[in-house]
């Protein structure tokens, strides 16, 4: 799959494994020319390159991800890591793992990536 981690998922930890199970990364830390530029920016930007954006920034995301939708404005797909500290590189990684193995088509979809459900006895 061809994802774009925005620049709060770690290039160096995520985007790596990520590709090491054979999907297409972009990470924006791991590129310079990307710094600066606005979250509306970097998902037409995904968008343009057909990738589904991966960030934990519920606040403007899912405000942008509205906007787009009432100007009926496409994207590539959305996916919005909650309830996972950034530090927790493991569980983000089962968690982004498990939803983009889960779904196949991801155009215009925003999805919130949660912590993966412990069984209970």
């Amino acid at each position: 799959m061809r994802l774009f981690l925005d620049a709060h998922i770690s290039g160096p930890r995520i985007a790596r494994a990520l590709r090491e199970r054979g999907h297409d990364v972009r990470a924006a830390d791991e590129e310079r020319g990307l710094d600066g530029l606005q979250d509306e920016e970097l998902l037409q930007l995904a968008t343009e390159e057909q990738r589904t954006m991966i960030t934990f920034d519920v606040k403007d995301f899912t405000v942008i991800a509205r906007r787009w939708a009432e100007a009926d404005r496409a994207h590539a797909g959305l996916g919005i890591v909650v309830g996972i500290d950034h530090g927790e590189f493991g569980a983000i990684l089962d968690s982004v793992s498990r939803a983009i193995d889960t779904r196949q088509e991801w155009a215009n979809l925003t999805l919130f990536i949660t912590r993966a459900p412990t069984s209970t006895p």
